[in-house]
């Protein structure tokens, strides 16, 4: 993924053949001493091959097309290139990336003709194209896990809508809520996380391709027609932009952060619901200790909350390589790609994991009403219903506090009102509505505001999440359906030539 000026054509000189690998693009110009591994990205670029390829035979087809090089050239050039395609990225000669060293396979294999496949674009250029060509297959791969992980979530809040749980706020009972309001918890922000995905999607898919070194082209090109040949909405229209910008890197790395975030969150919640017996994790998501055979560690999930972590620092090394370049090509970029491979390949396996521990969790019903009301849970519940009954809130939780420091029951909540307001409870409220505000499953009935536990609402919840996810799969089919055509279509033009 290196640098190199746009050809404007000329006699190419001619290439070594005797398999030495030597490159079209140095040859014997700072061609020794140790700098040339640290230098090469090659075994690195593996990742853009396919890419590549696709890349070159576009370019290729439009310079045909322009009348920019001759149509049997541009057959031999894309003979070739199959050829090279079916030995694979393992059968490249030796070269500082894989753009130099597929052009001089195709050299090799056709003569200095083959040279003509590189007119009127730069390695700079190229290398964004095919950045931007893999990265959109790799973000799609992640959309589609975080719509797997939001089915699960959908599912486990269809299930449990009615199924009693503690809430927490610091870790401190706080009140009762249901399975399903926490699985509709984590679906919303899923949701977001698909949203922001889709949108760093629309800018990753525009092509650089015809941007040059960064100066443009004295060719007649098409820039268009490449765009449209690999699939892409549009092409970034400034020269410089285009070859050298890599904010779409960043902004999907900051994007897949934001989703480990999450996951982070929701495996820590399924975590501590394992360690206290809430939530049964399937063997397939668990390990057991070495020595210690009776334990079930919720491994695949700590290493789902490890993840986050691997990203933000993804975030902040990908930053800090870009903040400080001038604008066109330096060679820095060649590090910058790999933080953005390391964090979707990370971030996707991760959700992938996390939807498959949700759908498969085993939620102990029994074990969650018992813990429901722990602690007072329902306290709030109480004080909401003395405010309903005219006393002010403040004097209200003023009142259900002093009965939490004294057993948090009926007969606390009775004494605390002689205490705090020198009258008997009846005088403010009927204690059968007491006592109904202190049962769990009473509570979260009665808090049926939009959003809140009710089954009610999680109901309208779950219907919102259901007709999201629908529209969503909807779009996530018509972007696969538009690469695939492209690449048809792209094969039905190469086909023409060979």
């Amino acid at each position: 993924m290196t640098e190199e000026s746009a050809s404007d054509g000329g006699d190419v000189p001619e290439l070594a053949t005797d398999g030495s690998g030597e490159g079209v693009v140095r040859r014997d110009r700072f061609s020794g001493g140790p700098a040339r591994s640290f230098l090469s990205s090659l075994e690195a670029d593996r990742r853009i091959f396919e890419a590549d390829l696709e890349v070159d035979r576009a370019h290729v087809l439009m310079l045909a097309e322009q009348g920019i090089i001759e149509d049997d050239v541009a057959g031999d050039i894309l003979t070739a290139i199959d050829a090279i395609e079916v030995d694979g990225h393992g059968s490249l000669p030796d070269g500082e990336d894989v753009h130099e060293a597929i052009e001089t396979a195709v050299i090799q294999r056709i003569g200095e003709e083959g040279g003509k496949m590189h007119t009127a674009r730069s390695r700079n250029d190229e290398v964004a194209a095919c950045i931007r060509y893999r990265l959109r297959e790799d973000v799609l791969e992640a959309l589609e896990t975080t719509l797997a992980l939001r089915e699960a979530l959908v599912g486990v809040a269809e299930a449990n809508a009615e199924t009693i749980m503690p809430g927490y706020t610091h870790l401190q009972p706080a009140q009762p809520i249901t399975v399903g309001h926490w699985a509709c918890s984590y679906e919303g922000a899923v949701r977001r996380d698909t949203e922001r995905l889709f949108e760093a999607y629309q800018r990753i898919n525009q092509s650089p391709l015809g941007g040059a070194a960064f100066a443009g082209t004295t060719f007649d090109i098409d820039r268009e027609r490449t765009a449209e040949l690999l699939g892409f909405e549009g092409v970034v229209e400034n020269s410089m932009d285009a070859s050298s910008s890599r904010d779409f890197l960043l902004e999907t790395t900051q994007v897949l952060s934001t989703h480990a975030t999450t996951l982070s969150g929701l495996a820590e919640d399924l975590i501590i619901f394992a360690n206290r017996g809430f939530v049964d994790l399937a063997d397939d998501y668990s390990s057991t200790s070495s020595i210690m055979p009776q334990k079930k560690n919720p491994d695949t999930l700590e290493l789902v909350r490890a993840v986050a972590g691997d990203a933000a620092g993804s975030v902040q090394g990908l930053t800090t390589t870009l903040k400080g370049l001038p604008r066109a090509y330096n060679r820095d970029l060649q590090r910058a790609t790999t933080h953005a491979w390391e964090t979707v390949d990370a971030v996707t396996d991760a959700s992938e994991v996390a939807a498959g521990a949700v759908a498969t969790a085993d939620w102990n019903e029994e074990a969650l009403a018992a813990e429901a009301d722990a602690g007072f849970s329902t306290a709030t519940g109480v004080a909401d219903l003395l405010a309903a009954n005219g006393l002010p809130f403040r004097t209200a939780h003023e009142m259900v506090a002093h009965a939490a420091e004294h057993g948090g029951d009926y007969d606390a909540i009775e004494s605390a009102a002689q205490e705090v307001l020198g009258e008997p409870l009846e005088s403010f409220v009927d204690p059968t509505a007491v006592e109904a505000a202190l049962d769990p499953v009473e509570s979260v009935a009665s808090r049926d505001s939009q959003g809140g536990p009710a089954p009610e609402a999680v109901a309208d919840q779950l219907e919102a999440a259901r007709e999201a996810l629908s529209a969503d799969e909807e779009t996530l089919a018509k972007m696969d359906d538009a690469l695939e055509v492209a690449h048809e279509v792209l094969r039905e033009e190469v086909n023409g030539y060979v």
